[in-house]
């Protein structure tokens, strides 16, 4: 059995793709190397400069903040140092 319209074509090759997306064209990485690397660079600067203040204070939430206020000033220098 197949699907068929009123005027008997397929409906199948009727179909359009969404706006926006076009059929044969990769949409590319979500994020390029570069990005990646940052992101990525800032992510275990935060985790390490989080850890050590937890080990050295035992105060939790000092770490959190200590290792996003890490995470946060280094992504910008990291941006800098990572060739584009």
């Amino acid at each position: 059995m197949t699907a068929s319209g009123v005027d008997g074509t397929s409906s199948a090759s009727s179909m359009t793709p969404p706006a926006g997306e076009r059929r044969g064209e990769d949409p590319g990485a979500l994020l390029t190397a570069h990005a990646f690397l940052v992101l990525v660079g800032a992510g275990l600067i935060a985790l390490v400069v989080g850890g050590l203040t937890y080990l050295s204070t035992g105060n939790t939430a000092g770490a959190v903040l200590a290792g996003m206020t890490a995470g946060g000033l280094s992504a910008p220098v990291l941006h800098k140092l990572v060739g584009p």
